[in-house]
C-alpha cells in the first residue's frame, strides 16, 4: 500500500511541474497531541504533547499578475507522538507513528516590509499511517494495521510564513501552523481519536523557469 501511495505522489508531482513556478523544500518540529475518548465517551487524562520532526517537499504555483496569490502541491513526512499515564490502573503510555501525506494548499501575501514579505497559509492533506508504535507499560505494540491508526486521516491546516530572498532565484522561509485531523473512529467499539498539531518549519523556495518565460522575482 505505501509502495503505491509513494508512485502517486510521485506522478501528481510530475504532472503538476510542467505549470509550477517554484519548487520548495521545508523541515521542522511538530508538537503533536491526541484527543482520545473511549467508548464510554470518557477522554484519557494526562496526555502530553511531544515533539518530533517533519519534512515537506513540494510545487507552488502563482495564479495572478502580482504574485500575490499561490496555489500549492507537496508531499510531506510527519511524525507525531504523544505521552501519558493514568494513575488509577498504574499504566504509562506513550505513542510514536509516522505519517506520509499528500498536501495541498492556498497562500495569500498579506504584507511586504522591504524585501521581507509575510504570507496567510490555508491546507488540506490526506494521510496515512506507515510506521507507528504504542507502548503501554513495559509492552510495545505495532499500529500498523490495526484499525484505529492504519485509516487514511484527513488534516487541516492554517499559519503564517516569513519569506526572503536570498538571491534572484532563491529564498528562505519560515512558518508556523496549526493542524487539527478530521475525527477518526473505531465503529467496533465507538473509541475516537484525533490529532491536534503546532508546526515550526524552515525551508526554502527556488524559482523555476516556465517556458519562454522570465524567473520571477521575490
Amino acid at each position: 500500500m505505501s509502495k503505491n501511495y509513494i508512485i502517486l505522489i510521485v506522478v501528481l508531482l510530475m504532472s503538476f511541474s510542467c505549470f509550477s513556478q517554484q519548487l520548495y523544500f521545508e523541515l521542522g518540529t511538530t508538537i503533536s497531541s491526541f484527543d482520545y475518548e473511549n467508548s464510554q465517551g470518557r477522554p484519557l487524562d494526562n496526555l502530553l504533547s511531544k515533539s518530533k520532526s517533519y519534512y515537506g517537499m513540494g510545487y507552488r504555483q502563482s495564479v495572478n499578475r502580482s504574485n500575490t496569490l499561490f496555489v500549492s502541491l507537496g508531499a510531506s513526512y510527519t511524525n507525531y507522538g504523544a505521552i501519558g499515564s493514568e494513575a488509577s490502573i498504574d499504566n504509562y503510555f506513550e505513542w510514536d507513528v509516522s505519517y506520509l501525506g499528500i498536501k495541498a494548499g492556498l497562500g495569500i501575501k498579506i504584507i511586504e516590509l522591504g524585501d521581507l514579505s509575510f504570507l496567510g497559509n490555508v491546507s488540506m492533506a490526506s494521510e496515512f499511517l506507515i510506521r507507528g508504535n504504542q507502548t503501554i507499560n513495559n509492552d510495545v505494540f505495532d499500529l500498523v494495521g490495526e484499525e484505529e491508526f492504519n485509516n487514511y486521516i484527513f488534516f487541516f491546516r492554517g499559519g503564517i510564513e516569513m519569506q526572503y530572498p536570498l538571491s534572484r532565484n532563491t529564498a528562505i522561509f519560515a512558518g508556523y501552523t496549526y493542524g487539527k485531523s478530521v475525527l477518526l473512529s473505531t465503529p467496533d467499539v465507538g473509541e475516537t481519536l484525533k490529532l491536534n498539531a503546532h508546526q515550526f518549519g524552515l525551508g526554502f523556495i527556488i524559482n523555476l523557469p516556465r517556458c519562454n518565460c522570465d524567473y520571477y522575482r521575490f
